[in-house]
């Protein structure tokens, strides 16, 4: 595997853990504030979701402005 593979295949694995991380505390939230455990996993489900949109934008974003 080539440096730049290694360094994708990384970011992509940080990225991953970071929203599963998001996920994780917003489910652990919602049960604290006596969230039922369906919800608890809907808020966590969209946690995850929004945080890899997020990170994505933001990997997008930097890709443009450093290849202009």
């Amino acid at each position: 595997m080539s440096d730049k593979a290694v360094l994708v295949v990384m970011g992509c694995v940080i990225a991953v853990l970071i929203a599963a991380l998001v996920g994780a505390t917003a489910c652990y939230l919602a049960r604290r504030g006596e969230a039922s455990y369906l919800t608890a996993l809907i808020t966590a489900g969209a946690a995850f979701a929004t945080t890899l949109a997020l990170i994505a934008a933001v990997v997008q974003a930097v890709t443009a402005a450093t290849a202009a």
